[in-house]
C-alpha cells in the first residue's frame, strides 16, 4: 500500500508532496482509498462533505468504531503526515482479520478531505463541515490563490457542493474515533515507538494586511517611503520574541506581496501568522502583543495594519475514559500533548476521540525530511489493531 501511494503528488524538484484538495493529485489519492476499500470487500461511500468512508458491518447500526486520517498535504510536505494514519488503518484491519477476531461493532476507515488547508486556507475543512464548526456559507466564500471558489473546485472534481454542511446523523452513528498519526515533534524519540495523545493545544491562523504605498525603488527617498515590507519584517521578529517569552509558538510561514516587483516599493504585504499555546489565554495574549507591535511599527512607517482571524481551534482535551483505555490496552505507553491540529480534535466536541502517535526520529514534519522507521510504523499498526480489537471486538 505504501509503495502504491508514495509517488502520488510528489514534486520531482523538492521531493515533497503537493496533494491539495480537489486537484488531480487528490483525485489519485481518493481513487487509491476506494480501491483499498473494494479490495477488502468494504462498503465504500463519500459523504455530503467529500469525506471518504469504508465500512465493515452495518453503517446504520450505530456505535461504530472509526479510524483513519487524511491524504492531502501541505505544500512540499512529507510522506507520513496523514497518509500513515490511513495506510495503518487498512493494515490494522488486515491484522485483525488474520487474528480471526469477531467484530461486535461496525468498523469504518475514513479519509477526511482537505485537512491541511493548503489550498483554501482553512484546516480540516471536511471534518469542520461535518461537525458544524464551518458553515456552508463560510465554505462557499473560500477561494484559493488563483481565485477559484471552494464549491467550484468541488464541483469540477465531481462532488456536489450543494450538499455540504453539518452531518449530525453520521456523527450520531460513531461511538469512538481513533486517529493514528506520525508524531510531529520528538517527545517519543528516547521512549517507545507509540504514544497516546492527551490534548491538542489551542491554535489558529491570522492574516496581517500591511497597507503601504507603491513607489519606485530607485528614485523614492528613504524618508518618503511608506514601505509595508519593513513593518512586516519587524512583525515577524516580534512574533518570535513574544512567543518565546510566553512559552508559545508563533510562525509567519506564508507571505504575499503586491506588486511583487524587484525594483518597486510594495503597496501591500499580506502575512499569515500561525500561533499555538498551551492555553487559550496565553494564545490570545501572544496574538494581541504581535498585533500591537505591528501597529506601533506601522505608525512609524506610515503603514496601516489590519488583522483578520481566519481560523481558530480552542484547546482539545481528548476523551478521558477512551484515552485511558488506549493507554491501558497498550501497556502504559507515554501520554503526550501536541501543538498540531487534527481531524480528531475537530470531532472531539461531538464524539469520543483519541489519538495514537508513531515515533518520528528527527521530529521534522511538514517537510520532505519527515520520517518514521518501518519498524515503528509496523509497531503503530499493531498498536492500532490492539486498540481496535479492544473497542470493536468485545461483547
Amino acid at each position: 500500500m505504501w509503495a502504491e501511494l508514495l509517488p502520488v503528488g510528489r514534486s520531482a524538484a523538492s521531493g515533497g508532496y503537493r496533494r491539495f484538495a480537489w486537484t488531480a493529485a487528490d483525485a489519485e489519492c481518493r481513487a487509491w482509498f476506494r480501491e483499498q476499500a473494494e479490495r477488502r470487500g468494504l462498503a465504500y461511500e463519500t459523504d455530503r462533505n467529500g469525506n471518504q468512508w469504508a465500512w465493515l458491518g452495518d453503517p446504520q447500526a450505530g456505535d461504530a468504531v472509526v479510524t483513519g486520517s487524511h491524504l492531502d498535504s501541505v505544500p512540499d510536505g512529507g510522506a507520513f503526515d496523514g497518509p500513515l494514519g490511513v495506510v495503518s488503518a487498512f493494515a490494522a484491519l488486515d491484522e485483525l482479520r488474520s487474528r480471526g477476531v469477531e467484530f461486535t461493532r461496525p468498523l469504518a476507515i475514513v479519509n477526511f478531505g482537505d485537512e491541511e488547508g493548503a489550498r483554501f486556507g482553512v484546516a480540516c475543512i471536511g471534518s469542520r463541515l461535518t461537525a458544524g464548526v464551518l458553515t456552508p456559507e463560510q465554505a462557499y466564500a473560500l477561494r484559493d490563490a488563483d481565485g477559484t471558489r471552494l464549491p467550484d473546485a468541488m464541483e469540477k472534481a465531481g462532488h456536489d457542493p450543494a450538499a455540504i454542511g453539518t452531518d449530525h446523523e453520521r456523527l450520531g452513528r460513531i461511538g469512538a474515533f481513533v486517529e493514528l498519526h506520525v508524531e510531529q515533534g520528538r517527545f517519543l524519540t528516547e521512549r517507545q515507538p507509540v504514544g497516546v495523545a492527551s490534548a491538542i493545544w489551542p491554535h489558529g491562523r491570522w492574516r496581517f494586511d500591511f497597507h503601504g504605498e507603491a513607489n519606485h525603488a530607485g528614485t523614492t527617498r528613504i524618508e518618503d517611503r511608506r514601505d509595508p515590507m519593513l513593518t512586516y519584517a519587524t512583525t515577524v521578529l516580534a512574533a518570535r520574541k513574544k512567543a518565546r517569552l510566553a512559552g508559545a509558538l508563533a510562525t509567519f510561514g506564508k507571505v504575499a506581496v503586491e506588486p511583487n516587483g524587484t525594483n518597486a516599493v510594495a503597496s501591500l504585504v499580506r502575512g499569515w501568522l500561525d500561533s499555538r499555546a498551551a492555553d487559550e489565554a496565553t494564545l490570545e495574549r501572544v496574538v494581541e502583543e504581535v498585533r500591537q507591535a505591528a501597529a506601533e511599527r506601522g505608525g512609524r512607517d506610515g503603514v496601516r495594519v489590519e488583522l483578520t482571524r481566519e481560523s481558530y481551534t480552542p484547546v482539545v482535551d481528548f476523551d478521558g475514559p477512551l484515552r485511558d483505555r488506549l493507554a491501558r490496552t497498550l501497556g502504559g505507553v507515554p501520554v503526550l500533548p501536541t501543538g498540531a491540529g487534527h481531524d480528531a480534535g475537530i470531532l472531539a466536541s461531538a464524539v469520543p476521540t483519541a489519538m495514537l502517535f508513531v515515533r518520528n526520529p528527527t521530529g521534522i514534519s511538514h517537510s520532505p525530511a519527515e520520517h518514521a522507521e518501518a519498524a515503528d510504523c509496523l509497531a503503530g499498526v499493531t498498536a492500532l489493531a490492539d486498540v481496535l480489537e479492544d473497542l470493536a471486538c468485545q461483547g
